[in-house]
């Protein structure tokens, strides 16, 4: 047996095209996995992360925040890519472009690590399957953002697209943690109420529904809703917002309740979207963001 962690996080690094409303290029590498498990390790979690890359494409590796003995990297023929062109200001409209995908993880890549809880932070619908998650449920609490089961991409063009989950009704029942935005959970339900949606993707087996939106984030679980503003002061760091929301909340969620495990994760993601790139702050830093920005905020601790 391996080491055991507070946190895996699974999924692929992307080296990003992002084009701004006025045309300026940025390339950047991201990707969920590098956000989430940032975010969790600045909360003060152990987290192992779990890649794949073409074997040409091993510096991306040197954008993790985290230990680089607790990342493991599987070769893979060919690395994400993708081009985002934005066409406003704050960034919240954009089109994208898969310009390559990594190879799917299958259960054997996982590694023999254990941890509380495994975290699927896909990009692209086709980073895993039903398969993986029936097994990762099996060895501890799931935690799923859906992003990666409702964006596709055009095999010809590239073309990224939403569409619903096929299998939600089957395999909603394995997840212990399920992070939306606000648009993909109206893709689930068909509804734009988001306390609604949350209820609704209780019901069809999620034990805990996260949604983010630009203003706040809500939590469900089936007794009651929690909700917490965003206070950003500036949206240089945009990139990678939910991501980080999602692996904070998880982590401090094991230890903490549903109102102080959001309030965490949303002042985390509130300190992270004013400097860009992955958190790099501490337990302490958040901590003081939440004395200063959110006092008004009641604890349960």
């Amino acid at each position: 047996m391996g080491k055991h962690y507070d946190t895996m996080t699974i999924g692929h690094i992307s080296l990003d095209y992002n084009i701004d409303y006025l045309d300026h290029q940025i390339v950047e590498v991201g990707g969920a996995v590098i956000y989430s498990s940032a975010a969790a390790f600045a909360s003060g979690y152990s987290v192992k992360a779990v890649t794949k890359l073409a074997p040409c494409d091993m510096s991306r590796l040197d954008e993790f925040v985290i230990p680089a003995e607790d990342v493991c990297c599987i070769p893979s023929s060919v690395s994400t890519s993708i081009r985002n062109k934005y066409f406003t200001a704050d960034k919240e409209r954009r089109s994208c472009t898969c310009l390559a995908q990594a190879d799917p993880f299958l259960p054997k890549d996982i590694p023999s690590d254990s941890a509380d809880v495994y975290h699927l932070a896909g990009l692209i619908y086709g980073d895993f399957d039903g398969e993986l998650i029936k097994y990762l449920a099996a060895k501890g609490k799931l935690a799923v953002d859906v992003q990666a089961l409702l964006r596709h991409a055009n095999k010809q063009t590239g073309e990224m697209y939403f569409e619903d989950w096929a299998q939600k009704l089957e395999l909603l029942p394995y997840v212990d943690y399920l992070k939306t935005d606000a648009a993909e959970a109206e893709i689930l339900t068909h509804q734009s109420d988001r306390f609604v949606a949350a209820q609704m993707l209780h019901e069809w087996g999620a034990k805990e529904v996260v949604i983010t939106h630009n203003t706040e984030v809500i939590a469900y679980d089936g007794d009651g809703f929690e909700r917490c503003p965003i206070r950003a002061r500036n949206l240089s760091g945009r990139s990678g917002r939910g991501d980080t929301t999602f692996a904070a909340y998880i982590t401090e969620r094991q230890h903490a309740s549903m109102r102080d495990a959001l309030l965490w994760a949303t002042a985390t993601v509130s300190a992270k979207m004013e400097h860009p790139g992955p958190y790099r702050g501490d337990r302490g830093d958040i901590e003081e963001y939440i004395k200063q920005f959110y006092s008004d905020v009641r604890r349960d601790v």
